[in-house]
């Protein structure tokens, strides 16, 4: 082995180079061919469930470009035959439009709602010392476990006392904050240091200043998490809005498409309308997810390793 000189000292780079791609060599050697077998394997699997997952969204995709008789003929065909727009068609005749803005409106109050009140309660049970603070805490925890549906009788009751059922704070009020949203939060700032806090204690701010201005901004990826899973819990909340009106007018998307699905447009299935009204509220969600995606999984993941 030789090796060459500059200015007096040995130069080895060729040398370690040709070493680390020896060895890189001998490792992918190393690789048995079970090992790649099962490799295959996995991914295969990987692909297979991958197209579990996403065939029902493209036969939902399909089935709006459809017509009636062939989608009741050949419903799980990928290829529409023929090709028509007649369900966006019939769908904008009906009052889909009301129906997407009275969603639209709901789920963004519920969701800038849930996300000042849950980070507030969740900031006074993670920081606030108080009397009850862990009876308090221990009851959102039990909240977590009782079924939604349990509570749709005492909802119609509460609303009907108050004198708002049937008008538009009735669908949002009760939805303005929620169990999970105050659990997120409060694991959450229970993960960042307290001396933030005595630093800015020592300048002279307030409780509520301390949590706007300095806590909050840290509170980045919880508070993205709480926005994404507010805004598509509300955009596909069904049962609340079954009680908590009756005027077609303070129809969401889900009570309103619901009503497709059950004879309004006539005898028939009317699968292609339903499946175009289905996709067409899948947009909006999806836009929100994938712009706040990169976030998600380290918000829903805050605390894990204080555990």
């Amino acid at each position: 082995m030789t090796t060459t000189t500059t200015g007096g000292a040995p130069n080895t780079t060729p040398v370690l180079a040709g070493t680390l791609d020896t060895a890189a060599k001998q490792r992918r050697r190393r690789i048995s061919p079970w090992t790649a077998v099962a490799v295959g394997i996995g991914y295969l699997v990987l692909v297979l469930f991958a197209f579990v997952y996403i065939y029902p969204f493209v036969i939902q995709l399909v089935t709006g470009f459809k017509t009636n008789p062939d989608a009741t003929q050949n419903p799980l065909s990928l290829v529409p035959s023929p090709f028509v727009t007649e369900a966006f068609q019939r769908l904008g005749e009906t009052s889909f439009w009301l129906w997407f803005l009275n969603s639209v409106v709901v789920s963004v109050v519920v969701t800038a709602g849930r996300v000042f009140f849950d980070s507030l309660a969740g900031y006074a049970l993670a920081r606030l010392p108080f009397r009850g603070r862990s009876a308090t805490f221990a009851g959102i925890l039990i909240i977590l476990a009782v079924p939604g549906i349990i509570l749709l009788i005492p909802k119609f009751l509460v609303l009907r006392q108050l004198g708002i059922w049937d008008t538009y704070p009735a669908l949002f009020l009760p939805l303005i904050a929620d169990a999970a949203g105050i659990f997120i939060m409060k694991q959450f700032f229970e993960t960042i240091p307290v001396s933030v806090e005595e630093a800015a204690r020592i300048d002279g701010a307030s409780t509520f200043r301390l949590f706007w201005s300095v806590i909050l901004p840290m509170a980045r990826p919880a508070l993205i998490t709480i926005t994404i899973l507010s805004f598509q819990g509300s955009w596909n909340e069904f049962s609340h809005f079954l009680v908590a009106s009756q005027d077609p007018n303070l129809y969401t998307l889900t009570k309103g498409v619901a009503t497709l699905t059950s004879g309004q447009l006539g005898s028939g299935n009317q699968y292609p309308i339903s499946m175009a009204a289905s996709l067409l509220m899948t947009i909006p969600v999806a836009i929100v997810f994938f712009a706040f995606q990169r976030y998600f999984i380290s918000g829903a993941n805050a605390g894990a390793e204080k555990g």
